[in-house]
């Protein structure tokens, strides 16, 4: 499931951070990556983020000073701790001091996406991974899109701002938080990305039918409804 998701990930063994944001970059989410608790925590002050994958053994600030920082800015974002200490002692400390879950290395890259899938649902007040507006269906799990039962295929950058679209359907969003949940801090595109990108998606998706989905709001942003 990838909702716009963007993803925090403060871990300080440099190829596993590599190879943990290349990991989720290609499921599609939006990573932003940090080696270091203190740099962890000015990201999270300067930006919202979908989920926040941290170890707990950082130089500068360890994985629980950041979660409660976090916590006391008034932040529920779901965090996930990625450790190496296993203990039923350290599982229970890190539950209770506000994580969601908890993830001991050695790992497989599969149970990390499922359990941020998981989170992420659950952050959204929803156990369902599958997203439907009008007559399209989004199976998040499978990671396949339909309208009126034809499969529309989709680049990564496309499926996450769909995805992101009918998470909040009915709900204005702005470009520069659409921009902001798609693109992380190291994206140097054009300043009309989102708009184009939009129109790629109204072309796969609206292209032909009588009813669109994806509306202008002018001045405002972008919005998905079904129209009567």
């Amino acid at each position: 499931m990838r909702i716009g998701v963007r993803i925090l990930l403060a871990e300080d063994e440099r190829d596993l951070n590599r190879i943990i944001s290349k990991k989720l970059s290609s499921d599609g989410y939006s990573v932003d990556s940090c080696h270091d608790g203190r740099e962890a925590i000015d990201m999270l002050t300067c930006a919202d983020y979908d989920a926040v994958i941290l170890d707990i053994m950082m130089p500068g600030a360890d994985g629980f000073a950041v979660l409660a920082a976090l916590r006391d800015a008034g932040k529920t974002t779901p965090v996930l701790f990625l450790t190496a200490r296993d203990s039923v002692a350290d599982r229970v400390k890190g539950l209770d001091s506000g994580a969601n879950d908890y993830l001991v290395k050695p790992f497989s890259f599969e149970e990390l996406s499922a359990r941020i899938r998981a989170m992420i649902r659950t952050s959204h007040g929803s156990a369902k991974s599958e997203l439907v507006v009008g007559d399209l269906v989004m199976d998040c799990a499978a990671k396949r899109v339909t309208r009126g039962g034809r499969e529309i295929t989709l680049s990564a950058r496309e499926y996450a701002l769909l995805e992101y679209l009918m998470h909040n359907p009915g709900i204005t969003l702005s470009r520069e938080q659409i921009e902001d949940h798609i693109w992380n801090y190291d994206y140097e595109g054009g300043t009309n990305v989102v708009d184009v990108y939009i129109s790629y998606l109204r072309r796969k998706i609206d292209s032909g039918q009588e009813r669109k989905l994806i509306h202008t709001v002018r001045g405002r942003g972008y919005v998905i409804r079904e129209d009567a």
